[in-house]
């Protein structure tokens, strides 16, 4: 990169010497002896370059002086002035010694160009470790971004699976509703039927005679806790138990069911398993009406 930055600038300041040495031995050659005029020129032509060594050699030390720097442009100016004060006094090819009268200056833009970079230039181990710092960014964001595409993925699977589950329970529940409400439909009808209880009646007649069967049917709804204090109540005789269920059974007209004559039963607080309590009703059920206990 130094070659790059200081061979042009080598390259244009030799260029520009020769032509201001050259017009200033053509120009003021007619006025005066060119000897003369070749020691003009080469007063321009070295103190540019005494400058030019002075100025390099300041920034070879890493300083710089404002002065030294004035006085080479100050060179450079006085040679572009000599070129664009020939061009105008020149009777042939005025344009062509105008177009060239911009290299001094343009030299001097190039020295301060490779000024520049020196003073921003780095190391080949300095850009080496940049380098490798910048690979390891770029490592490491890109090894960031696959873990989010990655994580967004596995996210994205497992919504899609929940969501997949939770629409099949839905569907499930949903058909599993509809047979109940279909079942529990056809329940109530059966329930709410003048054909249901006449034929269960008939069915229960020759088991039951003397007593009229209450058959109810399951209610969908929600059901109140029955409050028992089983651990507390005295066991009951079959007497005693028999002597309760009547006088529970009969306590309505009609006579209570079964089911609603245990519920009250439980519901006094008096103990009895399934099977006496059940053994109770139906020897109370066989009783003539006469022997009932009012």
């Amino acid at each position: 990169m130094n070659a790059k930055t200081v061979l042009p600038a080598v390259a244009m300041t030799a260029v520009s010497m020769v032509l201001t040495l050259a017009v200033v031995v053509m120009w003021l050659g007619t006025a005066m002896p060119w000897p003369v005029a070749l020691v003009v020129g080469l007063g321009i032509d070295g103190g540019w370059l005494a400058t030019l060594a002075y100025e390099r050699r300041l920034a070879a030390q890493g300083d710089h002086s404002h002065g030294v720097t004035a006085v080479g442009w100050s060179f450079g100016l006085i040679a572009t002035g000599v070129l664009v004060a020939h061009a105008l006094t020149a009777e042939e090819s005025t344009g062509a010694w105008l177009a060239v009268a911009w290299l001094p200056v343009a030299a001097k833009a190039l020295w301060l160009v490779h000024g520049l970079w020196e003073r921003t230039a780095l190391t080949p181990s300095a850009l080496g470790a940049i380098r490798g710092i910048l690979q390891e960014a770029r490592d490491e964001a890109a090894v960031a971004r696959a873990r989010l595409r990655a994580d967004a993925t596995t996210e994205e699977t497992r919504l899609t699976a929940v969501t997949a589950a939770g629409a099949r329970v839905a569907r499930v529940q949903a058909r599993t509703a509809a047979t109940l409400a279909g079942a529990w439909s056809t329940l109530e009808s059966a329930r709410q039927g003048e054909d249901t209880g006449r034929a269960l009646t008939s069915v229960t007649t020759p088991v039951t005679p003397g007593v009229t069967a209450r058959w109810e049917l399951p209610v969908w709804g929600p059901s109140d806790p029955v409050t028992t204090a089983l651990d507390s109540a005295p066991a009951l005789t079959d007497d005693a138990l028999d002597t309760l269920v009547d006088q529970i059974r009969h306590s309505r007209t009609p006579p209570l069911s079964y089911r609603e004559m245990a519920t009250r039963f439980r519901t006094a607080g008096h103990s009895a398993s399934e099977v006496r309590l059940r053994a109770a009703w139906k020897r109370v059920a066989e009783r003539p009406a006469t022997e009932a206990t009012p």
